[in-house]
């Protein structure tokens, strides 16, 4: 098989070590240059000693769009939010294809993007990008040059409430709940990741939809979404539990029939009969779903997990060149938990 030189940007984050624990064990992937901003110049092994023996010598060089464009066919950049927007449209203009872990082409509204990020400094770019939530968007993935990688809150609501939403079972709007780990908030200290600030304690934050992953939620589901994140204490994993209130409640029967119909071809999704815990997700590329009625209240709920720097970040972000470049979905990535 063809081997597709490939470079991660951000590569000292969380989000970038995944990936390229990822490109490591991919058939048709290898890891051709590794670059970022503060660490640039050092050894890769200086910010991950982890890695010390597989990447001995390899160097993190500065982000230079003529030496990916020279050195790599395929770049993933995981970047902070509005550093892509000024590098990926000249690199899938020289040929490549880039699959961009943040926020720079998720919206497709450039007003809506300006009033959460500021302004965007190639909006035309917005309409050019393809939004990779892989379960949805199959067609519209194959071939697709520059992939726009949901947000890990967006995919965990979407997963869980698409189904529901696409049944018309989502009633006037949506209530969504999730706690995420502290991985989320990235690499970078921060008083709210200290160990004494997050340990034993739960917060709410982006409250009243002022969190940024709001209009990337709506745009995706299409309707009204109350979300309301959580940080807990612990490293990774995120959960989200959405509460439809419908006009008429399905039968049991009906609402197991449209989650398992959705899924049925999603390798990467499962539908639990029963709740499951970001334990049953942690380092996987899984989504675990479950779905129930509460008749009394004529209410549904449907809870999704997943780990929040692989299906929601690095995983699905090669999962998304998988599908764009016809291999197995599946292809490199890790598919058992670790459960201890």
């Amino acid at each position: 098989m063809k081997k597709f030189r490939t470079g991660v940007v951000g590569a000292t984050g969380y989000t970038g070590v995944e990936l390229l624990r990822i490109i490591d064990q991919h058939p048709a992937l290898s890891l051709s240059l590794v670059a970022g901003s503060k660490t640039a110049g050092s050894p890769l092994a200086a910010s991950w000693p982890g890695l010390l023996d597989m990447y001995p010598d390899l160097m993190v060089d500065a982000l230079d769009v003529g030496l990916l464009a020279e050195r790599c066919d395929i770049v993933f950049l995981a970047l902070p939010h509005g550093v892509s927007a000024n590098v990926a449209p000249d690199l899938v203009e020289a040929g490549l294809i880039v699959v961009d872990l943040g926020a720079d082409f998720r919206l497709r509204d450039h007003q809506v993007y300006e009033r959460f990020y500021g302004a965007h400094p190639k909006p035309e770019w917005l309409s050019r990008s393809v939004y990779g939530l892989t379960e949805w968007s199959r067609d519209a993935l194959i071939e697709a040059r520059l992939i726009a990688n949901p947000g890990c809150y967006p995919t965990a609501t979407a997963l869980a409430a698409k189904p529901l939403v696409d049944a018309g079972w989502g009633g006037h709007a949506l209530v969504a709940n999730c706690l995420s780990g502290v991985s989320g908030a990235g690499r970078k200290p921060s008083l709210r990741s200290l160990f004494s600030e997050v340990g034993e304690s739960a917060q709410p934050y982006g409250i009243a939809g002022s969190h940024r992953h709001g209009p990337e939620i709506e745009q995706t589901l299409k309707m009204t979404v109350s979300f309301t994140p959580h940080l807990v204490p612990m490293s990774r994993g995120m959960v989200a539990t959405v509460i439809a209130s419908p006009a008429r409640l399905p039968t049991p029967a009906e609402l197991n029939e449209c989650y398992e119909s959705a899924y049925a071809t999603s390798p990467c999704v499962s539908v639990r009969a029963d709740a499951p815990s970001t334990r049953d997700v942690r380092g996987c590329a899984r989504a675990h779903v479950h779905v129930a009625l509460d008749p009394d209240r004529g209410l549904i709920t449907s809870v999704c997990v997943i780990d929040n720097l692989l299906k929601g970040a690095a995983s699905q972000a090669v999962q998304n060149l998988n599908v764009s470049l016809g291999f197995d979905e599946v292809a490199g990535l890790p598919m058992w938990p670790q459960i201890v």
